[in-house]
């Protein structure tokens, strides 16, 4: 581990905390710097959005009750883009929340709740699903387009009609997976982070054993 808590060799990703109240950014970025990752503010959902198209974010926390634009319009317009539309959200709402916010905020397709005050713990473990999740995701998309590279570079390289099917087969079986990413961060789930783990497990056996199948091409002489 380094210093700032991220594994060596690992990528740091962003986190957009979002919030109108400045202590609430202080405690938030307090809790998450344990986790080493790059954390960005934005102060009114109108900053989240030109944040979010300025850059890519591996989650957002969105407080509810903000001026003008407040959570649930703000993730409705983050669900409402494309180039957004993924990215899993989790609404803060203060302890004296209407009843209807889950549904509300379901309905526009976060990812999950928290009350405050939150939990320091609770708080770090549910970003780090959604951490792990997002690596693996595009460390897949990564080695895909590598599979993709190697099938349209076969025919120059000696490749035989049997090692070009395997690759298709590989360069499906990981497509599909990553659908499965993609449904996943989609989905509604009132407990994320159990539900969660063990599909993480299974990206990370995916990635290792694409990578296997890329080492093993490359040691055949591509």
């Amino acid at each position: 581990m380094t210093h700032d808590g991220t594994a060596l060799g690992e990528e740091r990703v962003s986190i957009l905390i979002v919030d109108d109240m400045e202590e609430n950014l202080v405690a938030l970025e307090a809790v998450l710097s344990f986790l080493g990752q790059r954390l960005v503010r934005a102060r009114s959902g109108e900053e989240a959005l030109k944040a979010l198209l300025r850059e890519e974010f591996a989650v957002v926390l969105l407080d509810v009750l903000m001026p003008g634009m407040d959570g649930f319009e703000t993730a409705a317009n983050i669900k409402r883009l494309d180039q957004t539309k993924d990215i899993p959200i989790i609404l803060l709402t203060g302890a004296d929340a209407d009843p209807d916010y889950t549904y509300r905020g379901y309905a526009i397709g976060v990812a999950d709740f928290l009350t405050k005050p939150f939990d320091p713990w609770l708080l770090r473990s549910k970003i780090n699903v959604f951490l792990d999740l997002h690596r693996k995701k595009r460390q897949l998309a990564a080695q895909t387009e590598q599979l993709r590279q190697l099938l349209v570079s076969g025919p120059d390289t000696g490749t035989t009609a049997a090692e070009e099917a395997t690759a298709e087969d590989q360069l499906s079986a990981v497509s599909e997976r990553l659908g499965r990413v993609e449904l996943l961060l989609k989905e509604r789930d009132d407990a994320p982070a159990s539900a969660l783990a063990p599909r993480i497990t299974d990206l990370e056996h995916s990635v290792s054993e694409l990578r296997s199948a890329l080492a093993g091409d490359r040691g055949h002489g591509r």
